[in-house]
């Protein structure tokens, strides 16, 4: 079963973010382009090298219309001791949502039934509110910010060019495809 053009459920969750605790439902997913980051828990150990990637991004994600929400089965309470503890965490300013019952990863099934802990995954949520690009790791294998970054840039040329498909380590300004007959085994 794929994901791919996945309706990401109706969700209201808390979230820790800038020294406050907020509520982030799907509705806030809409109208611009969204990461949904998984990862398996706080205060452990590939996950704090990730956030702090993303946490370095998030500038640059930000002025690509794009929000990153990270997603743990901790709590909000569990996300801000770890964001006051953790140097690397505490760069943080994208929301923390808190997902305790498993709700939101079990939708997009990255939840391990047997830990109670998402795998790592992360989505890439058109302004629709679908997923449109996503990738799942093994929890010992950490993800790299600026490929995704890259990949939600690539969706979003194609999402507004849909004429067109985006090339291996394709960059905003490269050269695109537009697919036809004529390029049938010439590429």
């Amino acid at each position: 079963m794929t994901l791919l053009q996945h309706d990401v459920i109706d969700f209201t969750l808390q979230a820790y973010q800038n020294d406050a605790i907020r509520t982030v439902r799907k509705a806030d997913l809409l109208g611009h382009w969204s990461v949904l980051f998984f990862y398996p828990a706080d205060f452990s150990f590939v996950c704090p090298t990730e956030l702090e990637d993303l946490a370095d991004h998030y500038d640059a994600f930000k002025q690509a219309g794009c929000e990153i929400y990270s997603v743990s089965c901790d709590t909000q309470w569990t996300h801000k001791a770890w964001h006051d503890a953790n140097e690397k965490i505490g760069k943080i300013a994208f929301p923390m949502l808190a997902d305790p019952t498993g709700a939101l990863a079990r939708d997009l099934d990255t939840y391990d039934e047997h830990t109670g802990l998402a795998e790592r995954g992360d989505f890439i949520i058109d302004p629709e509110g679908r997923v449109v690009a996503y990738e799942v790791t093994s929890s010992n294998v950490g993800r790299d910010a600026a490929e995704i970054l890259r990949r939600v840039k690539a969706s979003q040329f194609v999402y507004e060019h849909t004429d067109q498909v985006c090339p291996a380590k394709w960059e905003p300004g490269d050269k695109t495809i537009k697919p036809s007959l004529d390029l049938v085994g010439e590429l």
